[in-house]
Order: structure tokens, then C-alpha cells, then sequence
């Protein structure tokens, strides 16, 4: 398998996923601000809408969008528990947080990266992140990870989310149980080997 990338972006999400699962595969840079591969290689030849992360199968197909993609990897082994049995209300759980993450949150961050964006726009977008970010801390309380004792993919993807938090003006410093949510994955081994590769850890 090839994962498609560009540091920090969404694609840390499945890349956190990969090296949980203990699946082999190879991580292929793909710039968002040229849209080239190291090789000169036109991304938009692979990927046709420009973006990150894209998962091509041994087979050749690809997958796109990160919901999609981590919920494949994580049914590539099933004994890493990365998601709950397809059928199980837990499993409906999962896509439920990472809708929430995907449209309530990575959505919510989006226009902040956008340069053209007015900044009393951007006061809207920070403020209606602010809420569902208290929302989350909330939901939070008394557990390890959003599924309860197990963390599952969801958890990639809230961490790499709320990463951008710092680099958009988006104040985290509040959510004392959403921080020491984040330590937690940020100590694990998987994440802290993503992290290096992307070279977002030194």
C-alpha cells in the first residue's frame, strides 16, 4: 500500500493508523502548495481533487477521504482494535465521532489556513470551534480515549485536528481534559514514529 501525504495535513491520520495496525506500506510526500511528488510527478494525475491523504491499494485501487481510509486500515487488523466489529452499535459510535470530527472540527478549521479569509470571518470560525470544543472536553470526562478504555482511529484523528490549533490562533489552553487527552496520544509510540516521519518531531 502507498499512502499519500503532506506533513501535519489530515493525512497524519491515517499515517497514525498505519503504523498502529503494524501494516506495511509506503508513505509518498505529496506537497498541497506545489500538488507534485518528489519525483515531478503531477499529484492531480492520482488524485484528480489535489488533497491528502489518498491510499492506493496493492491492487492499485485508491481510496480517498480520511473517514474512509482509517476505517479500511484498521478492518486490515482487526487484533490492533483500531475499530469496533462492523455490525456493533460501537462501530456506528466511531463513524458518528468521526463525522463529528471531520465536519464540525477539520471543516472548522479549514477557512483559518485560507489567507484570502477576512479575519472577522475567521472570529466566527474560531468562535464556533470554541464551542465544539467544549463539547468534546465534556464528552471527555472520566474516559481514556472517545470510545471509552480503546483507542480506535477516531482518536488519530481528533489528535491530528486539534493540532492546527496553535498555527490558526485557535486557544486550547481551557480544556484541561482535552490536553491531557492529546499527551496521552502524543506518548504513543505509533503517533510519536508518524510524527518523526513527517518530520514534526525532531
Amino acid at each position: 500500500m502507498k499512502l499519500y501525504y503532506s506533513p501535519g495535513a489530515c493525512s497524519l491520520s491515517p499515517h497514525i493508523a498505519l503504523r498502529e495496525a503494524g501494516v506495511a506500506f509506503e508513505p509518498v510526500l505529496a506537497s498541497t502548495k506545489t500538488h507534485r511528488l518528489q519525483d515531478g510527478t503531477d499529484y492531480y494525475t492520482i488524485n484528480p481533487r489535489g488533497y491528502v491523504p489518498l491510499l492506493e491499494l496493492d491492487d492499485g485501487q485508491r481510496l480517498t477521504e480520511g473517514p474512509a481510509i482509517v476505517q479500511y486500515i484498521a478492518d486490515q487488523a482487526p487484533a490492533s482494535k483500531l475499530a469496533p466489529a462492523h455490525g456493533t452499535l460501537e462501530r456506528y459510535r466511531l463513524q458518528e465521532w468521526l463525522t463529528f470530527i471531520g465536519t464540525e472540527l477539520h471543516k472548522g478549521f479549514s477557512p483559518l489556513f485560507n489567507p484570502a479569509m477576512p479575519e472577522e470571518a475567521k472570529a466566527i470560525f474560531r468562535a464556533k470551534l470554541a464551542d465544539r470544543l467544549a463539547w468534546v472536553e465534556q464528552q471527555l470526562q472520566g474516559k481514556q480515549f472517545l470510545l471509552g478504555d480503546q483507542f480506535s482511529v477516531a482518536d488519530g484523528y481528533l489528535f491530528t485536528v486539534t493540532n492546527w490549533a496553535p498555527h490558526v490562533g485557535v486557544d486550547l489552553a481551557p480544556y484541561a481534559t482535552l490536553n491531557a487527552y492529546r499527551a496521552r496520544i502524543a506518548a504513543r509510540p505509533a503517533v510519536q514514529e508518524a510524527m518523526k516521519a513527517e518530520g514534526l518531531l525532531k
